[in-house]
C-alpha cells in the first residue's frame, strides 16, 4: 500500500512563546515605534480641522481650539475643488511626477548594470562611492551647485560669453525649469537607486549567466534574459512607491527655487498647500487640500499594487 506524501510543517509557536523569544528584538524597536507614533499617527487627528472653520487664536490651547472651532462640513472642500490655482497646482504635479518616473528611474538601472560590468572590485567601489555621493548633500547644496554651472553668471555661461556669444540663464526659465528639476532629482539621487539594484544583482544566480553563455548568448542577450528579469520584482516594487510619492514633488527643491521662476511654473500640492494655506494661516484650507492630496495617493498606491500582482509580482504586499 502507497503511503501518503508526508508534508514538512513546522508546529505553530504560540504567540506568548515568540514574545517571550524575541523580548530583546522587540525592545530595541519600541524607540522607532514611539517615534513613528508621535511624529506620523498622532499628528493624523489633526485633520480634524479639515471640516471645521479652524481658529488658532480661540485659545491659547491648540486642543481647545479644535474643539471651539465651528464645523463646515465639506465646505473647506468645496473652496479648494474650486480653486483653479489648486488644479494648476495638480497638473504641475503630475507633470514633474511623468518626467521623473520616464527620465529618472531607468538612469539607476541603466548605471546598476554598468557598474555591475566592471571587473575590478576597486574601480567598482570608487565609482558607486562617487555616484552615492550627491545623495548626501542638502538641496541647498544642490540647486547652488547647478547655479554656479547652469545660471545666467554660471561657468557655461561665463564661457561662451567669452567666446562673443551670449550667455544663458537655465535657473531662472519656466520653460525648461521641469527638465532643471529632473536634472536635480538624478543627480542627487540616482546613486541610492544604483545600491539598491547592485543588492539585486549580486544575488543573482551565476550560474544562470554560465548556463547562457553556454547556449550561445551574448552580454545582450544575458543581460536582456538573465539580469533585467532577476531586477524585474525591485522595480515593480520601487515603481508602486514612486507611484504612491507621486503626488510628493520636492517640496525643498522647488521651494527654494520658487521665486527665481515663478508659482506658475514651480507651483505643486506642498508648496501650494505652504503659501495658500500655512503662510496664510488658513489651517482648514490647507488640511483639506492635504488631506485630498493623501487620499489621492492612497488610491494610486493601491492601483500600483494592484498592477504588480497583474504582472505577477508581490508589490508593497502580497495579495
Amino acid at each position: 500500500m502507497r503511503k501518503p506524501p508526508t508534508t514538512d510543517r513546522r508546529p505553530r509557536i504560540p504567540l506568548g512563546r515568540r514574545l517571550r523569544r524575541d523580548r530583546t528584538l522587540l525592545l530595541m524597536t519600541v524607540p522607532a515605534l514611539v517615534l513613528v507614533l508621535v511624529f506620523n499617527h498622532l499628528p493624523i487627528l489633526g485633520n480634524v480641522v479639515a471640516f471645521q472653520d479652524y481658529d488658532p487664536y480661540v485659545s491659547t490651547n491648540g486642543v481647545t481650539a479644535m474643539l471651539e472651532s465651528p464645523w463646515v462640513g465639506l465646505a473647506q472642500f468645496d473652496r479648494v475643488l474650486s480653486d483653479p490655482s489648486f488644479w494648476d497646482a495638480v497638473e504641475n504635479t503630475l507633470v514633474f511626477f511623468l518626467l521623473q518616473l520616464v527620465l529618472f528611474f531607468p538612469v539607476p538601472i541603466a548605471l546598476a548594470l554598468l557598474v555591475h560590468s566592471l571587473l575590478r572590485p576597486r574601480i567598482r567601489a570608487f565609482v558607486q562611492a562617487v555616484l552615492y555621493l550627491p545623495h548626501f548633500f542638502s538641496w541647498v547644496i544642490v540647486i547652488t551647485v547647478f547655479q554656479q554651472i547652469f545660471g545666467g553668471a554660471g561657468v557655461i555661461a561665463q564661457a561662451l560669453r567669452e567666446r562673443g556669444h551670449e550667455g544663458f540663464d537655465l535657473m531662472t526659465d519656466p520653460g525648461l525649469f521641469k527638465f532643471l528639476v529632473t536634472a536635480e532629482g538624478i543627480w542627487k539621487d540616482a546613486g541610492w537607486g544604483v545600491i539598491v539594484f547592485l543588492a539585486a544583482l549580486a544575488a543573482v544566480d551565476q550560474s544562470l549567466y554560465e548556463a547562457a553563455a553556454m547556449d550561445g548568448a551574448d552580454r545582450w542577450r544575458r543581460t536582456w534574459h538573465v539580469t533585467l528579469p532577476a531586477l524585474r520584482p525591485v522595480v515593480a516594487l520601487l515603481l508602486v512607491l514612486r507611484v504612491g510619492d507621486a503626488l510628493t514633488v520636492g517640496f525643498e527643491q522647488l521651494l527654494l527655487q520658487r521665486d527665481a521662476v515663478g508659482p506658475g511654473a514651480a507651483e505643486v500640492l506642498d508648496t501650494f498647500v505652504w503659501w495658500t494655506g500655512l503662510r496664510s494661516q488658513d489651517f482648514s484650507y490647507a488640511a483639506a487640500a492635504g488631506l485630498i492630496k493623501g487620499l489621492v495617493g492612497l488610491v494610486l498606491v493601491l492601483t500600483a499594487n494592484k498592477a504588480a500582482h497583474l504582472m505577477g509580482e508581490q508589490g508593497v504586499y502580497r495579495k
